[in-house]
Formats: C-alpha cells, sequence, structure tokens
C-alpha cells in the first residue's frame, strides 16, 4: 500500500513538474502588451486640440453672448435691489417677474447651448477617437503586439504607448489622404 502511494505521488510530482515546465516555456514566448492612455491623447494630440479650437470658434461668441445676458440680469436684479424701498408695490412686482421671465429665458438657452455644445462635442471627438483606434491598430500590427489597452488602473512606462500614437497623430498625413 505504501508503494502505491508513493507511485501515485511519484507521478502527481512528475505531472507538475512538467506543467511547471510547459507554463515557463509558454511565457518564454514573451506576450507583448501596450496601454495607451486615452485621456492624454485627447488632450495632446494636435488633431485633438484642432477640434477643440474649431468648438471654440463655433461657440464662443453664443457663449459671450450667454455670459452678458446673465451679466444685465444680474445688474438688472442688483438695482430692483437697490430702488426696492422706493418703489410702488405694482411696479416692483412687473419688475420682479420681468426677472423670472428673462431668468426661465436665459436658462433655456443656456441648456440648448450646452446640448448643441456636446452634440458637437462628440462628433469631433469621435473623428478624433475613431484617427486613433486606426493609429493604434496600426501599431499593433507593424511591431505584432499580442494585446493594447486602453483602460487599466495601473501601467509601467515600459508597455505605455501613448506618446508613440500622439507622435504618428500629429504627423502630417500622407499626400492624397
Amino acid at each position: 500500500m505504501k508503494t502505491f502511494a508513493i507511485t501515485l505521488f511519484g507521478r502527481a510530482l512528475v505531472a507538475a513538474t512538467l506543467l511547471a515546465t510547459f507554463a515557463v516555456s509558454a511565457t518564454a514566448q514573451e506576450l507583448k502588451i501596450g496601454y495607451v492612455n486615452s485621456e492624454k491623447v485627447l488632450r495632446e494630440a494636435v488633431p485633438a486640440k484642432a477640434a477643440q479650437a474649431k468648438l471654440e470658434a463655433e461657440f464662443g461668441k453664443r457663449e459671450r453672448d450667454l455670459n452678458e445676458a446673465a451679466l444685465r440680469l444680474k445688474t438688472a436684479a442688483d438695482k430692483l435691489d437697490k430702488d426696492s424701498p422706493t418703489l410702488a408695490e405694482t411696479e416692483k412686482v412687473r419688475r420682479q417677474r420681468e426677472l423670472v421671465e428673462q431668468d426661465r429665458d436665459l436658462q433655456r438657452k443656456r441648456r440648448e447651448f450646452q446640448e448643441d455644445l456636446n452634440q458637437r462635442r462628440n462628433e469631433e471627438l469621435a473623428s478624433v477617437v475613431e484617427r486613433a483606434n486606426r493609429v493604434i491598430r496600426q501599431i499593433f500590427e507593424a511591431e505584432k503586439y499580442d494585446l493594447i489597452l486602453q483602460e487599466v488602473v495601473f501601467a509601467s512606462n515600459r508597455v505605455d504607448i501613448t506618446d508613440k500614437v500622439i507622435r504618428v497623430l500629429n504627423a502630417p498625413a500622407p499626400a492624397g489622404k
């Protein structure tokens, strides 16, 4: 009975050794992994900066107009507060009603502005993300990566290819494209 147990133990030991050897040889092929910090790409790449500048040009005047309207509304509210003790009750109520209506209109315009801005930002960023993903795929294929990740908790600089992606995105587009 003891020899059977030793033989069984010996076989298990040989199997474990073979498995360990196989695992070591499998990792010896070295898995090539890369990481891209998407936020950094969208913050620092020239196409992302161009998209942001385009949005600022497109929405800047509208935003300034909204800020000026908010300032006028605040000035009118301050004036009402200052004049309130000397105003007739009907005049005070009329001005308050006007201020409430102006505020409601301003809030509606701000919501519309924010919705329009968000929609255009999503459109512009989708274009940048699409280009970045094509660049990442090119790097993946050209440099024979096994895996490229974009969302990670921690990554060492050794696997971070973000700057390489940004350099390719920043390079002038080839003629004919």
